[in-house]
């Protein structure tokens, strides 16, 4: 096995059962292993005896640095993310701080291995949202001007997209997820199937079935996915479905 290169592993909601082997391979298989400092928490005793390293929230950049560094040094490096490492994760910003290093860290590979990512899993929880066409809209305005989100919610609305929200409301971004509904509901209708799922896959996971009108009245914070159907989303035994159109 080549030493010098960095695996970004997405581990998924976080518990072992819903991590994928190829993942748990590369986790079993390093000597370090980056992460977000709850992230790592999430891991449990299994990886008890690797070497941790982490940094805060918005040091993203450094905690990439870091991992840089121990490859450098010949260590078998797994940088873990949430959800995919690719969808919203760590992914893309190894690769640019690669292309920062230059050519101390141009014989260091970085492989990316993918993990269930939260509109799947909240998807799973609710029935068959997104079924059929759909997108992944992030609320947060961290990296992303509000401007552009705004934009985005409205084209997903004129194309009649299923919708997954990621990162619909924080202690500072109250008002994001009603602002959101606000802007679908010149387009959408407020009966439109909705629904949310709060700490997916971890302890007290919950979830709602509601309409447009009533999501915009909804508690959500970092932790909750919501999903707005279609114009052919329906709720089916208690379930939030988007048909495929298959003939019945």
């Amino acid at each position: 096995m080549d030493k010098r290169k960095i695996t970004v592993a997405g581990m998924g909601p976080g518990r072992e059962d819903m991590m994928t082997q190829q993942a748990l391979d590369a986790l079993d298989a390093a000597d370090v292993i980056a992460g977000y400092t709850v992230y790592l928490e999430l891991l449990g005793d299994r990886f008890g005896d690797k070497e941790m390293i982490s940094t805060p929230m918005k040091q993203e950049a450094e905690r990439c640095r870091m991992a840089f560094e121990e490859a450098m040094k010949g260590k078998n490096v797994v940088m873990i993310c949430s959800g995919d490492a690719g969808i919203y994760g760590m992914a893309s910003l190894m690769f640019e701080i690669k292309e920062e290093l230059g050519k101390d860290a141009a014989d260091i590979g970085i492989e990316v291995v993918p993990g269930i990512t939260a509109a799947s899993s909240g998807a799973a929880v609710l029935g068959a949202p997104l079924n059929h066409d759909f997108c992944v809209i992030s609320l947060s305005d961290l990296l992303t001007p509000w401007e552009l989100i705004e934009k985005r919610l409205r084209a997903a609305a004129e194309g009649d997209f299923a919708i997954a929200i990621y990162n619909p409301s924080s202690k500072k971004r109250r008002d994001y997820l009603r602002k959101a509904c606000g802007i679908l509901l010149e387009t959408i209708e407020a009966e439109r199937p909705c629904g949310y799922v709060r700490s997916i896959g971890r302890d007290g996971e919950e979830y709602r079935i509601c309409t447009l009108a009533e999501l915009r009245d909804a508690e959500a914070d970092m932790f909750t996915t919501v999903f707005i159907g279609n114009s052919q989303s329906r709720i089916t035994g208690g379930r939030l479905i988007t048909p495929r159109g298959y003939r019945l």
